[in-house]
């Protein structure tokens, strides 16, 4: 990802200066954190006129992200606006606060997907902020960025529930991953406790956690592949199941030897289902399935 970094500056009424350049934005991340003079350039007020930062950004769809709503609690003012901007451009909502106590209000006032918290602040420190986060959250994702690199430090860190403890200075896209996988893990988890196990059609009853078709007191053990196919057509039904996306989700790709092989599995369910004359596999042609049973 490619930034184009402009700082103009309006000083004793002389022409604007302009510094241009396209550069990584974890350089700029870098450069804020290691630079004292380039904190004071960006936040300097000379007749109560503040640079004009801009950043523009080129993006493709691959690095379009899910929007999740991070609380980031970071004392140093400048490199936390820096990172807030960098994580808004990625399609993250980020609330920044600059102190422990602050960051706890914000978090039992609003619901986040993940904290960001710096360990040195004033009134409340980072490891005291993430213990209070603990008590009220055990599950929110939680990563240390900061400067503090003693071993025991860290070792503090993990053992106040850290998911990461990240040094400064980082980089900011390998950060970036990073929460990218803690929330698509922590979404998965979700979908999976969310999940319906369970079914009711015509006279079955179908429970695809123990891959049990039951009709009556007669039980059907399905094989995995059965299991996923109705469970499948049960999740959509009397609607329209694609072909193609019962392929790729079970057989991997819907090449016709796949097609061939779903097309048995299709036999084989349609013959247990012939035991509810209200229930059936229907067939439509060149484009999927429907599973046909009365609405509740």
């Amino acid at each position: 990802m490619v930034l184009t970094f402009v700082v103009s500056n309006n000083l004793f009424d002389k022409a604007p200066k302009i510094k241009t350049g396209t550069i990584c934005f974890n350089k700029i991340l870098d450069a804020i954190y290691r630079t004292p003079e380039l904190q004071c350039l960006l936040l300097s007020k000379e007749k109560n006129q503040m640079e004009d930062i801009k950043i523009e950004i080129e993006k493709t769809e691959t690095d379009k992200i899910q929007k999740a709503k991070i609380l980031l609690v970071e004392d140093d003012a400048n490199f936390g606006k820096v990172l807030k901007n960098y994580l808004e451009l990625n399609d993250y909502v980020v609330e920044l606060v600059r102190d422990g106590i602050l960051g706890l209000a914000a978090f039992r006032r609003e619901k986040y997907d993940l904290c960001l918290l710096d360990v040195m602040m004033p009134n409340l420190d980072g490891f005291s902020l993430a213990e209070e986060i603990r008590n009220v959250d055990v599950d929110i994702p939680l990563f240390f960025l900061t400067a503090k690199n003693m071993k025991e430090d860290i070792l503090n860190g993990y053992r106040l529930g850290a998911d990461d403890y990240i040094l400064k200075p980082f980089d900011s896209d390998i950060l970036l991953h990073k929460i990218k996988a803690i929330l698509k893990r922590n979404s998965e988890r979700e979908e999976k406790q969310n999940e319906i196990f369970e079914f009711d059609f015509g006279k079955f009853h179908f429970n695809s956690k123990l891959r049990e078709l039951t009709i009556a007191d007669h039980k059907y053990n399905l094989s995995p592949k059965e299991n996923s196919l109705l469970k499948m057509l049960c999740e959509n039904k009397n609607d329209l199941l694609p072909r193609d996306q019962v392929l790729k989700k079970i057989w991997g790709s819907d090449t016709y030897f796949n097609g061939r092989s779903m097309d048995v599995y299709i036999a084989k369910l349609r013959k247990i289902l012939k035991e509810d004359e209200g229930v059936e596999i229907s067939n439509i042609h060149g484009h999927g399935f429907r599973l046909i049973a009365p609405e509740e």
